[in-house]
């Protein structure tokens, strides 16, 4: 939903999502932490080709970690 009125920064917003499903690859972003500033950090997995299942095991352990829980904060469901 977010436009710009400049396309190099719209492809540049892109450019590092594409190529994985342009190569036919499984990926997925997951929640990996929060920065110094407490804004939210994702981490970007790549798996091998019809290994989704792995790539999904990896994702929930990663997520596990890093104390993201699937139940969203009180200000989320007001």
């Amino acid at each position: 939903g977010a436009k710009s009125d400049d396309p190099l920064s719209m492809y540049l917003n892109d450019v590092f999502t594409v190529t994985v499903n342009l190569a036919g690859l499984p990926g997925i972003s997951v929640p990996a932490g929060l920065s110094a500033e407490g804004l939210p950090l994702g981490l970007q997995l790549i798996g091998r080709t019809f290994d989704e299942e792995t790539l999904l095991r990896a994702a929930y352990a990663i997520e596990q970690a890093a104390g993201f829980t699937a139940e969203p904060e009180a200000w989320w469901r007001a």
